[in-house]
């Protein structure tokens, strides 16, 4: 009898564990499930790949209409964002997710360091013609301006063009890119501009709410595709922020909240 007893509360306690541990383990593994469905599509759908490789041929196209047109002593230039526009660093998104670890500089600093991002699939070709046309590349990223060697080696080790400190115009004191542009249009005729973020097109959208980042995209309707080129990136960004009202001290839980109240059902 005493042993039946000690065995049913051996069970009971287990139980007991067991349902805590359940009880908070579908916010923490939502959480973690967010990234890794993202990466996998970015890792593994040849949907990803043609969704680059239109990206690239529009922009390809819609430069060879302008270039019929361009006078020969005119300084033209195209401005592309970095990561996930050009490099590929799904792999440091990976690893962090199998090592269920948040993200931090540090364990970014240690990627950037390794110079081993792949390109985003037809970048190096596009950027080769961009080139090829006598047209100048710049890099503008929010990389910090400490990384700037490691990731000028990843660029060479890709073959890119105007791979040098004075096409490369990284992050120093703010993280909002329109400085950085305006340099670069001060002395080019920007033809075209290419990222994953809204954020590397203009200034309208940086930290805007969800309905007046769509109003800002409306209002530009006409660029896209033509002066501005979007690469698809599901796994970060200004997005993602927007969710969350750029609140960055937000738990899972309320981030799961936030999530559920911007679903829309029927």
């Amino acid at each position: 009898m005493k042993k039946k007893i000690f065995l049913s509360l051996c069970c009971l306690f287990t139980y007991h564990l067991y349902a805590q541990d359940s009880a908070s383990a579908p916010i923490q593994n939502n959480e973690e499930s967010l990234k890794q469905l993202p990466v996998l599509w970015m890792q593994t759908a040849a949907e990803y790949r043609a969704l680059c490789y239109q990206a690239f041929n529009t922009a390809q196209w819609r430069l060879e209409k302008l270039l019929r047109k361009k006078k020969r002593r005119q300084h033209w230039a195209v401005i592309t964002d970095l990561d996930e526009t050009i490099l590929d660093n799904s792999y440091e998104e990976a690893k962090r997710i199998k090592a269920n670890k948040d993200y931090s500089n540090a364990d970014f600093n240690n990627w950037v360091n390794r110079s081993a991002a792949t390109e985003v699939p037809g970048a190096s070709k596009f950027l080769q013609w961009v080139h090829e046309k006598g047209i100048s590349v710049f890099y503008i990223s929010n990389r910090d301006t400490s990384q700037v060697k490691p990731t000028l080696i990843n660029l060479q080790k890709l073959q890119l063009p105007d791979t040098d400190t004075s096409h490369m115009l990284f992050l120093s004191n703010t993280s909002s890119k329109e400085a950085r542009r305006q340099n670069v249009m001060g002395r080019y005729n920007v033809v075209m501009l290419l990222g994953d973020n809204l954020n590397d097109f203009t200034y309208l959208f940086e930290k805007k709410d969800i309905p007046t980042r769509k109003e800002e995209v409306d209002s530009v309707r006409e660029d896209w595709g033509k002066k501005f080129i979007v690469l698809p990136n599901s796994t970060y960004g200004e997005w993602e922020n927007a969710l969350y009202d750029y609140n960055r001290k937000l738990t899972p839980q309320q981030k799961d909240a936030k999530r559920k109240t911007l679903l829309k059902d029927y």
